[in-house]
């Protein structure tokens, strides 16, 4: 009879909880999937008092979740604490130090400190297991790390924060303000405690430097991706881009070519009949492009307790069974120090959305000024603003430079007709 694999749960907000649930009501399950059994030995969190709807007499109390490093009989503990830094780190180098093996759902941890998380995890013959970080219920770290294994892969993309492309989605589908609709994100509780993490696309910004590594063997590097969130898109530019035929989406994409990694994270504009651009409300999706399977495609839950809980648990049984390779699919030794691409580098197309006086000569001197940064124009409309007299006018240009669009928007910005600060979009064609 195989020994009980025994693990401790740090954290038990609603992912911790869903984590004790499906251990629960899923153990003889579990069991046969795994080849032994997964029991939980402790347990911690802020307060031990507080109504979770599940019952937890059963398991050991541990008032600080860093000492959890520190029992014997733990094989695996379960870090769902969050936060780069502070005790979810302390905890998880500990335990990696301690020869037991860590699985985590802490994003900023694993953006911010993968490489060295893997190399203490190497050293010591234990696994480092992150799945539940990236994209929730869609288990894109093991269908890239295993399922795609023999590929050069060459991109991936995607929707990789569920609610702004909730919001994005009923910006579009209901006709709501930005305001109206973060409103409602708020009173549903689909924010992060910090929403900038939503709203300034840095929650899936954590995921793309995560995801940058186990697709192209490179180190983490979450300080050099492009962010960008979505505060400024309003409700004109969704129109327009339907206008043109176009979606806004929020993605993050990551591409290595040559030594070099390009990572942003920003809004977009793509093609209305792409896949990508009909996943509406939390869900997430991703693309992987690779030489020999050309592209796959991935949709999901993206967060929630259970999406990410059953990420979880299937790192659990993963490790269970005896996987314990490497964190990021190659030896840690081995990953890179990819260059960093510049934002400033891009060539594409993009949309530009103007505010000004409804007067003559204003679309000879907004044309004007694109020429002067030699911007050329693919598609121009002109619509009335809410308050008379004021006109707003959407643009979408031909291929141009990051650069040669930051110089025409300056220029733009310095007519006096112009009445606030002009805003741009990039168009991918992807």
């Amino acid at each position: 009879m195989s020994t009980p694999l025994k693990v401790a749960v740090a954290g038990l907000g609603n992912v911790g909880v869903g984590v004790v649930k499906i251990l629960e009501q899923h153990k003889e399950l579990i069991k046969e999937r795994a080849g032994r059994e997964i029991q939980i030995a402790a347990v911690s969190a802020r307060s031990k008092t507080q109504d979770r709807g599940i019952d937890l007499s059963p398991y050991a109390w541990v008032d600080n979740a860093a000492d959890m490093a520190d029992i014997d009989d733990v094989d695996i503990v379960i870090e769902l604490i969050g936060g780069e830094d502070g005790i979810a780190y302390t905890l998880s180098q500990n335990t990696l130090k301690n020869v037991k093996s860590l699985v985590t759902a802490n994003k900023a941890m694993v953006a911010h400190h993968g490489a060295v998380l893997a190399d203490l995890a190497q050293n010591n013959g234990v696994a480092l297991r992150y799945e539940a970080a990236v994209a929730g219920g869609i288990p894109i770290i093991k269908a890239i790390g295993e399922g795609l294994a023999a590929n050069e892969l060459t991109q991936v993309y995607g929707i990789m924060n569920g609610t702004t492309n909730y919001m994005l989605t009923h910006m579009e589908s209901r006709g709501l303000s930005y305001d109206e609709i973060l409103d409602e994100v708020t009173e549903l509780g689909y924010l992060e405690a910090d929403p900038a993490l939503d709203l300034d696309g840095i929650d899936a910004a954590h995921k793309l430097a995560i995801l940058s590594s186990v697709a192209f063997g490179t180190k983490t590097d979450f300080k050099n991706v492009y962010i960008e969130g979505i505060r400024k898109i309003a409700g004109i530019d969704i129109d327009n881009a339907k206008e043109f035929g176009f979606r806004i989406k929020l993605l993050g994409m990551t591409k290595y070519e040559n030594g070099t990694l390009s990572q942003r994270v920003h809004p977009v504009m793509i093609d209305r009949n792409l896949p990508i651009a009909s996943v509406m409300d939390g869900f997430n999706a991703l693309v992987v492009d690779g030489d020999y399977i050309d592209r796959t495609f991935y949709q999901g839950r993206g967060a929630g307790e259970g999406p990410t809980a059953s990420a979880v648990v299937a790192d659990l049984i993963d490790i269970a069974r005896g996987h314990t390779g490497a964190a990021f699919y190659k030896p840690a030794s081995t990953l890179v120090d990819a260059e960093p691409v510049s934002i400033n580098q891009r060539k594409g197309e993009y949309y530009i959305r103007i505010l000004a006086n409804d007067e003559t000569g204003v679309m000879a001197d907004i044309t004007s000024a694109l020429k002067a940064s030699g911007v050329s124009i693919d598609q121009m409309k002109q619509k009335p603003a809410e308050v008379q007299g004021k006109v707003y006018v959407a643009i979408a240009t031909h291929e141009t430079t990051e650069t040669a669009l930051r110089d025409a928007i300056n220029r733009i910005n310095e007519l006096s007709v112009v009445l606030e600060p002009t805003m741009s979009i990039r168009i991918e064609k992807l």
